[in-house]
């Protein structure tokens, strides 16, 4: 790990909640478990209302929800905008950034595409027709007039048949009274250790954005591997250095300390608060994490637990890792088996090399140590499904590998069976991800904009 790549680390819910408010308010729909929701506190703001109709997500998401977050499991198709800004305590026209991830199953690479447009059809244990959804969100956009909004949908939007669904739902964007601008953007360059692109919408309502058009964040010099993300794995085939993890589904230990450089691009609080939040640091030694650990003094920063043991192991794809002179083959949390060479796929799997996809199962693939994890899909979380797999052992992730490599805090609470909550984390918008983005919408456009207002004042 060099000084220009800060060890892989993902801030914990309580660090989360510790960082200091940003001054910007978000309204969330279609919120899922809270991924864009943990991503915009993770960048300082405070979100005071979620819509998430799914009870099963719902219930992830309260689980980890800001006591000031008002969670509405009302079909978005009965919210409206007075609503919305009844809880949020605001007027037409104040809400910062109106946030929303419609259901993208019907526009995604890895689904029906245009054979299920226009259908009811299961939906993360519901029934109900998903590709009309951006509609609602724009009858929501409409009404609550907010100063910014994100929407974020799956890169299938912009490819093939689904381009006319696109440039449908850019001029009811822009109808609403928006300048708009949409990127395919890949959580593996904005700090998270899986491929996964994303269609980003931001818009700026129109009598603002001479002042501040829309903004995107640049991608990072650098992206995580697999490696970097599990802290089990993270020393193997190193003998010489320090094992800093404590035991396995620990984060990776990094120091935190109080930023003292606004330029950084892992800063995750700011805004009028710019410099008090959060920064990776890459330490040199063992020594040096116990003394900044020791001298911090901020509650509720840690750098995890430091022991000198020896590193753990892994030896051949047919065996599991050893963590502790223990093998992995059951899911810490819920006690589900994740050994599929029972499975179908299982010998399958097992001639597979690393990043290799399957000829047989298409979406069967498994992970490679020294790249990104390829995209994490909702629908293979069974035991038997053909999905992404461990890169060095014959068997799904833990769902402390799935939090890793989806960009999610080691401690963020999820619900429901293994299969449920693998479901929780591949509908999700990675909240690192979404750090970055919300970082950017704060400091190029609701920033410039409060700076314009008050030169303006002042001016006057």
């Amino acid at each position: 790990m060099t000084a220009d790549k800060p060890p892989y680390r993902i801030p914990t819910m309580p660090e989360i909640r510790a960082l200091p408010w940003n001054g910007y308010s978000v309204a969330s729909t279609f919120a899922g478990c809270g991924g864009s929701s943990t991503g915009y506190r993770m960048a300082g703001y405070r979100v005071l209302y979620a819509n998430e109709c799914v009870e099963a997500a719902a219930d992830s998401y309260r689980a980890n929800a800001a006591p000031y977050t008002h969670v509405d499991t009302r079909d978005i198709r009965t919210v409206t905008a007075p609503d919305i800004l009844e809880i949020c305590g605001l007027e037409r026209g104040q809400l910062d950034l109106f946030d929303g991830s419609p259901p993208c199953d019907s526009f995604s690479t890895a689904g029906m595409r245009d054979r299920g447009w226009g259908k009811v059809k299961t939906y993360s244990g519901t029934t109900q027709r998903t590709d009309d959804l951006t509609w609602e969100f724009v009858r929501l956009l409409e009404g609550l007039a907010p100063r910014v909004f994100v929407m974020e949908n799956v890169s299938g939007l912009l490819k093939g048949k689904a381009k006319g669904y696109f440039i449908e739902m850019m001029r009811s964007l822009k109808a609403a009274g928006y300048t708009v601008g949409c990127r395919l953007l890949d959580a593996q360059w904005l700090g998270v250790a899986q491929a996964r692109q994303r269609a980003i919408f931001v818009g700026v309502r129109n009598d603002l954005a001479g002042v501040a058009p829309p903004a995107h964040p640049l991608p990072l010099p650098y992206n995580y591997t697999v490696r970097d993300a599990f802290p089990h794995i993270a020393q193997i085939g190193t003998s010489t250095s320090h094992d800093v993890f404590a035991a396995h589904g620990r984060d990776v230990a990094s120091t935190l300390r109080p930023s003292d450089s606004q330029a950084s691009p892992t800063i995750m609080g700011s805004g009028p608060n710019k410099g008090a939040g959060i920064v990776v640091d890459d330490p040199a030694t063992l020594e040096q994490l116990r003394a900044i650990h020791n001298t911090s003094g901020a509650p509720g920063w840690s750098v995890g637990d430091f022991t000198d043991r020896a590193a753990p192991t892994v030896t051949t794809w047919s065996h599991h890792y050893q963590v502790d002179g223990s093998e992995i083959t059951h899911d810490p949390e819920t006690g589900q088996d994740l050994r599929i060479g029972k499975h179908a796929i299982g010998p399958e799997a097992a001639r597979l090399n690393p990043g290799q996809v399957s000829g047989k199962y298409q979406s069967l693939i498994r992970a490679d140590l020294e790249r990104p994890s390829p995209t994490v899909t909702a629908s293979a979380g069974s035991v038997a499904t053909a999905g992404v797999v461990a890169p060095s052992a014959l068997r799904k992730f833990t769902l402390g590998e799935l939090r890793a490599i989806c960009g999610f805090p080691p401690d963020f609470v999820l619900t429901g069976s293994y299969q449920d909550r693998w479901n929780r984390l591949g509908l999700a918008v990675p909240p690192m991800m979404m750090c970055h983005i919300a970082g950017t919408v704060r400091d190029a456009i609701l920033t410039r904009l409060d700076e314009e207002a008050a030169r303006g004042r002042a001016a006057g």
